[in-house]
């Protein structure tokens, strides 16, 4: 059976979101952390952008990750 493939970019959405909320950060908060939009950081949740190795790294730090952690799901 054919492995389905997730779009990495909902992948690493997903993961944000899901450390964002285990942190208890809005959105807004997030950005504010990272130097980013509030609706930048909404659209790398739902997967609708491609990131720069620069945001990534912004968001990671923001969430007191290494990229690597951030990415361990994407695949």
């Amino acid at each position: 059976m054919k492995r389905q493939f997730l779009d990495p970019r909902v992948a690493f959405g997903r993961a944000v979101r899901q450390r964002r909320l285990a942190l208890g950060h809005s959105q807004e908060k997030l950005g504010e952390l990272a130097g980013l939009h509030r609706t930048y950081v909404a659209d790398v949740e739902r997967g609708a952008r491609n990131l720069s190795l620069v945001s990534i790294v912004r968001i990671a730090r923001a969430l007191s990750m290494s990229p690597a952690e951030l990415l361990e799901d994407v695949r």
